[in-house]
This record gives C-alpha cells, structure tokens and sequence, in this order.
C-alpha cells in the first residue's frame, strides 16, 4: 500500500525532492515510476532531475555519434513532454540539443504546470574531456551566462556538474539572490563524498538551498555514474541524501531562510 499522500505546505515551505536515476532505457521506465509514485506520496513541489537524464550517458564513449545524438534528443523531448506525469509542480534538468547553427549543447530547463512548457535557460559552458566523460568531445559549450529562472514564485540558479567547482558562480547566484542552487550532475562512483563536499560549500558561498541530482548505475555495470543526490540548506547542512537503496530523496524547505541568509556571513562580504 503507498503511504498516505503529506499535505503541500503554505508560507514560505515548500516541498523539493533529487534523485539518482539509471538513464538506460531497459531501466529508465522503472525508475521513473517508482520516481512519480515518490513525488505523488510526498506532495512535493519541486524536482530536480540529473544531467541529461532521459538517455544512455553519450559522453562515456569518446567517438561521437550524431545518430545516437539525435536519438538522445528525441527521447528528451518525448519525456519532457510528459513532466507533468512526474507529480510535481515545477522542474529543472538538462537536455541535449542542436541549435539553429547545428552545434550540439547541454541545455538547463525550468519546466512549470504555470508554463506547461520546459524553458530554456542556459548551456553548459565548462566542458571536461576525460575517460568516460568526453563532453567537450561530443558537444560545443555555451555562453558564458548565468541567468537566473523563475518558476513557482522561485528564483533558481543552475550550475551544470563540473561548473559546480567554480565558486564564483556561486558568489554570483548569491548576488542574484537566488533560492534554490540546482547541481543536475553526472559523475563517477569514486568521487561522491568530494562532489557533497563541494555542494556543501556552494550552498554557503549562494546563501542558497543546494540540490544536486545525479545519473547512476551499479558499479560494473555500465556507465560509471555513481549517484547521491543531495539537498543542503543555506550553511552547508545535509538534509538529505539518496543512495541505491534510497534512489529519491523529498524534505521541506523554509525559503524564508534562504533569503534571510543572503545578508549574512559570509555572503554580505563585499566582493
């Protein structure tokens, strides 16, 4: 039997839920289910999805395919389609696209049931290239912009994965005043404690709640994407974590605090 569905909060709590999600299509459909029924439950407002979460991880072969490229872009488009289907109320995560040009980009989306339409806001911009991520490889970066998205009253920051490292953008978001810093990520096993160590301190340099979702996959088997999501409040405190066991991970939120802190150390410090 699912659990008694919890009532959506009013004031200034809200509801946001990160996952860690197997991107392969034979195991994709199922995580997604159990994903709606998590969400559903829970009542929760918002999702944060991983990096390019809707197929195969392309960048962990280093010869680039434009037919698989396209497919990916496909079935990101038919899923994104049916967010709605998902439960909650908004959504961030990343696509593969092809722009007017024919270059191929990571793209951040903001989807709302507002809008009913997933957003664009930004393009990757810091590209690694190395075993198993051969990003720069497969795809071009985008500019050099960090705008800020808005859905359900929110203002959201998105740092794509690797950008996460580069604190100013953080800083930045913080200026933006921002209330949720979103991590959409696809990293490896070996180095999850390192990537909740960095989420931590971009949740103190943004005064921001920090989520990160990630792509996963068991160890030998496939890809190696390594999984924890994570939410943070505002001076690095984990709230929450996912693992294989506990792939979705819901817990509520005081937005009140998240503006409150962008005045406080060391956020108020003059750059």
């Amino acid at each position: 039997m699912a659990p008694e569905a919890l009532p959506r909060l009013k004031g200034s709590t809200m509801k946001v839920t990160v996952c860690q999600l197997d991107p392969r299509a034979r195991q994709l459909d199922q995580f997604l289910a159990d994903l709606t029924r998590h969400v559903r439950d829970r009542a929760s407002d918002f999702l944060l999805l991983p990096e390019m979460g809707f197929s195969d991880w392309l960048a962990a072969d280093d010869v680039p395919d434009v037919a698989r490229w396209n497919l990916a872009v496909a079935h990101h488009d038919r899923r994104i389609a049916d967010l709605a289907n998902l439960g909650a109320r908004g959504a961030v995560g990343t696509r593969p696209i092809v722009n007017a040009q024919g270059s191929r980009r990571n793209q951040a989306y903001v989807w709302s049931e507002e809008t009913g339409a997933a957003a664009a806001l930004r393009e990757k911009y810091y590209l690694p290239d190395e075993p198993g991520y051969w990003e720069h490889t497969w795809y071009d970066r985008g500019e050099k912009r960090f705008d800020v998205g808005r859905a359900l009253g929110l203002r959201l920051g998105v740092l794509i994965c690797t950008e996460m490292w580069f604190f100013e953008w953080a800083r930045h978001y913080a200026a933006s005043r921002v209330d949720l810093l979103c991590v959409p990520r696809a990293t490896p096993h070996g180095s999850v404690d390192k990537w909740l160590a960095g989420g931590r301190a971009a949740a103190v340099c943004s005064g921001a709640y920090c989520l990160s979702s990630n792509l996963w996959a068991q160890p030998g088997d496939g890809p190696d994407l390594g999984g924890l999501g994570w939410v943070t409040d505002p001076e690095g405190t984990v709230l929450a974590t996912t693992d294989a066991g506990t792939p979705f991970a819901t817990v509520e939120i005081d937005l009140d605090f998240a503006r409150q802190s962008k005045s406080t150390y060391p956020r108020y410090v003059p750059e």
